[in-house]
């Protein structure tokens, strides 16, 4: 696809006015890094990094009985999340297969009463969820909204995010739990504010219309330089997730694996009222992971400095026992890390004799519990 192809998130030209690299992800025209990746992903860890994400999909659920369709649609009790608070949740097949991870905020109420979701997709799966939602709509009086356009939605993610964000707004972040989205203004224009985020770190993705995300970047940018904030691209987004042990679908979520393979069965609320998609498939799925449990996802850090990649397998005693869904030099651990499934029986912290099949060589890796990194409370 070359880049006239591409979208385009509101703040293009910001981009390419501060020289960042841009590649094509998931359609969308988005940086790669803006200098080093190892500076930006430290600016995170230690004070503040600025990430343009508009190219997540924003899908709205209103209507009198948007609730139970979301019951019905996603695996998650969604019936109970309170206004202003956000849950984690997975849309699956009906044969359990995981088709996205899935954030789902609760807004204030419409007009009439009627409760007012904004589901958040992954950007290469937006449309699939579209989709299966507004197929799964028939016969709920609910109605399922696109608003991928409607929204810019900038994050600021770093310890000293809080501080940065407070100078240029009027909302309680003090009050606002992780987790948890209120309506506020930064910079002056009107945004959702929540607490939410992809790093490991305190910090905040700010949802505002697109023609206000110039501005609100600026600011942020202005009021974050003596903290230290830098811009940063979805390079060090990779590896901030993956030191803290975040799955990312299409290496450790797939279609191929349900809730319970991932183990993340927790997401799957079997105790709500009413049918839904999937819901036969997931509970054989659970019983079977109680049974014989399946292959386990585990960290891996390397003794030497290659790197593992997704698709490389994990080895022990000469035989294939799991494959690498995600791998990258870790900043914060100075070696390269991994997650993996790997067979049950390898998959306890500190299992000797352990390896990644790295072109043809067994390099030793060290089986660790995820995360493999936690910030300070």
């Amino acid at each position: 696809m070359s880049s006239s192809d591409l979208r385009h998130t509101a703040l293009d030209a910001v981009h390419r006015s501060l020289g960042a690299t841009m590649t094509d992800f998931a359609g969308w025209d988005m940086p790669l890094r803006y200098g080093s990746e190892r500076d930006e992903h430290n600016a995170v860890r230690t004070g503040a990094g600025l990430f343009d994400l508009s190219h997540m999909g924003e899908i709205t659920v209103t209507g009198p009985q948007a609730a139970e369709l979301l019951n019905f649609a996603l695996v998650g009790n969604i019936a109970t999340v309170g206004a202003g608070r956000a849950r984690y949740t997975m849309i699956c097949q009906e044969d359990g297969g995981i088709l996205d991870d899935l954030i789902v905020y609760r807004l204030a109420d419409a007009e009439d009463g009627s409760p007012v979701f904004m589901v958040v997709a992954n950007a290469s799966n937006a449309q699939v969820v579209l989709d299966a939602l507004t197929e799964r709509a028939a016969g709920f009086d609910a109605e399922v909204r696109d608003d991928r356009d409607a929204y810019a939605l900038i994050a600021v993610q770093g310890p000293a995010s809080p501080g940065i964000l407070a100078s240029l707004t009027d909302a309680d972040l003090d009050g606002l739990k992780y987790y948890a989205g209120l309506p506020g203004t930064v910079a002056g224009v009107p945004a959702l504010i929540a607490r939410t985020g992809y790093t490991g770190e305190d910090g905040f993705e700010l949802f505002t219309a697109p023609e206000h995300a110039e501005k609100v970047w600026l600011a942020l940018t202005e009021a974050g330089a003596p903290a230290g904030l830098i811009p940063c691209g979805l390079s060090c987004r990779d590896t901030l997730r993956l030191e803290a042990g975040m799955p990312l679908y299409g290496h450790e979520l797939s279609t191929s694996l349900t809730p319970f393979d991932a183990g993340l069965g927790r997401v799957v609320k079997f105790e709500k009222e009413g049918d839904f998609v999937g819901r036969e498939a997931l509970a054989a799925a659970a019983a079977r992971a109680e049974q014989k449990p399946p292959r386990k996802l585990v960290g891996l850090i390397a003794e030497g400095r290659r790197v593992p990649r997704a698709g490389y397998s994990v080895v022990a005693g000469g035989e294939v026992i799991g494959e690498v869904t995600s791998g990258a030099p870790s900043p914060t651990l100075g070696r390269p890390i991994a997650m993996a499934y790997v067979d049950a029986a390898y998959a306890g912290a500190g299992t000797a004799g352990v390896g990644v099949d790295i072109r043809g060589t067994h390099e030793p890796y060290e089986v660790v519990a995820l995360p493999f990194y936690k910030r300070q409370k």
